[in-house]
């Protein structure tokens, strides 16, 4: 139940419970005759100030006042619950149990009472008191239900947490708290059967709620039941033929089956489909292009398929483009698709590293230079950003700054025998460019040492 709800509930009783007493004892528009008068008015002042102490949350002075009013009247069980209250917001269990319980024994039946004992066992994690108190609510609300069972599933009493979730689901209909705890009890338990009957049987009252579908697809899917997932999918496409989620699942069972065309046709309908999430279109892509990358036959259905999600391809889906074209052979495009990811994600050194090799390799060293150079000011102390672009400036004969740059990085390498092989073949590049011949052989032969080692 909302416990900010149910203490603004409470405020406003307290509020109201005190000047009722107090008023109808107490005419103010005449004088008293003795001074039980005065003792009402000292009553209600102490009582107020409590009030204001609590709620600018001086709990401390808020117990003071307290204990003057019940000086005056310790007949009002109104006092020991703002007592038991303020001590619980000091964390002083023992005096707020004691309060509360003082309370509780005059107003058995006080809803109120009983949650703010409830909540003082469930800060200490007493559950065995927690759960007999919130069975006394749960006679006055059945929304504490659900907190009953909480603390079944503490107390690891599954069935019972279970049977009370079909209660509410019955009375009240499904709600997403009740379904993430059932799933969080099934998951603990591992009972799949259980998790999958539940879901059937929500079909089977609801055939048209396309959520259950795709979970009951989702269960099967995960015990491994390939043949009842498939199944199911295919139900929810007879129930649903316009759903968009479905094909998520289906195209991953039709390429299983070899059924190539059902399953293209199902990942343009997921790709195309505004309902649903980048993420999950980007996995339906990776999939296709791995499933390309075995059968290259299919790269012109691949060509089709990009070109539908062109506006909407993320970094991830372009990187993993990149990573099929770099496998097809395809630099130009694997390079091309590895930029669109790096505009998406600048910072991410992978694909700054991906995209300067394939620079590289493909002979466009000023672009290396120039990439290496911003990179280099995100990643100082990456040593493969230095060696790229001594690399670069070997094969433009800018020798000098070659020189400089293959040095600097030397002092970021740690216990890489090969990258620092790579480094000396350079240098002595480098000086022999420079027409030090003494320094260019001394490199080429460390160069060679480490080389022979490997």
């Amino acid at each position: 139940m909302n416990k900010k709800f149910i203490l603004i509930l409470v405020f406003i009783f307290g509020m109201l419970t005190v000047p009722q007493v107090a008023y109808t004892q107490v005419d103010f528009n005449k004088r008293p005759d003795d001074d039980l008068g005065n003792v009402e008015d000292e009553f209600q002042e102490h009582f107020f100030e409590a009030l204001k102490q609590k709620g600018i949350e001086n709990y401390d002075r808020a117990v003071d006042a307290l204990h003057k009013c019940l000086n005056l009247n310790s007949k009002l069980p109104v006092i020991y619950f703002e007592l038991g209250k303020n001590y619980n917001k000091l964390k002083n269990f023992g005096a707020a149990e004691e309060n509360l319980k003082k309370a509780i024994s005059m107003q058995p039946d006080n809803v109120w009472f009983l949650d703010e004992l409830y909540d003082v066992y469930y800060q200490q994690e007493d559950i065995k008191n927690a759960l007999k108190t919130i069975k006394q609510l749960v006679k006055y609300h059945p929304d504490y239900k659900e907190d009953l069972a909480a603390l079944y599933v503490r107390e690891e009493k599954y069935k019972q947490a279970l049977d009370i979730l079909d209660e509410l689901d019955d009375e009240f209909g499904l709600s997403e708290s009740r379904d993430a705890m059932r799933n969080d009890i099934y998951s603990i338990t591992g009972n799949a059967d259980d998790r999958i009957e539940n879901l059937e049987q929500r079909i089977a009252n609801n055939p048209n709620n396309e959520d259950n579908h795709l979970k009951l697809i989702y269960r099967y899917s995960q015990t491994g039941d390939r043949k009842k997932a498939f199944k199911a999918a295919e139900n929810l496409l007879k129930v649903k033929p316009e759903s968009k989620f479905v094909h998520l699942a289906l195209y991953k069972f039709y390429l299983q089956d070899g059924k190539v065309e059902d399953a293209i046709n199902s990942v343009k309908i997921a790709l195309t489909s505004p309902e649903i999430n980048s993420d999950a279109k980007a996995k339906v892509l990776k999939d296709f292009v791995g499933f390309v990358s075995k059968n290259p036959e299919y790269e012109s259905e691949l060509i089709d398929i990009t070109a539908l999600v062109d506006d909407n391809k993320n970094a991830q889906t372009h990187s993993d483009l990149g990573q099929y074209y770099l496998k097809a052979g395809d630099k130009v495009k694997a390079l091309s698709n590895f930029k669109e990811a790096l505009k998406q994600d600048p910072n991410d050194f992978k694909l700054i590293r991906d995209v300067l090799l394939l620079q590289l390799d493909i002979k466009d060293y000023k672009a290396v230079v120039n990439d290496s150079e911003q990179a280099l000011e995100l990643y100082p102390a990456q040593p493969i950003l230095y060696l790229v672009n001594g690399v670069a400036n070997n094969n433009l004969k800018a020798y000098k700054k070659a020189a400089n740059n293959l040095e600097m990085g030397l002092d970021f390498l740690i216990d890489d025998p090969t990258m620092e092989a790579d480094f000396y073949s350079q240098l002595s590049m480098a000086y022999k460019g420079l027409n030090n011949i003494s320094k260019s052989e001394t490199f080429a032969k460390k160069a060679q040492a480490i080389k022979a080692q490997q």
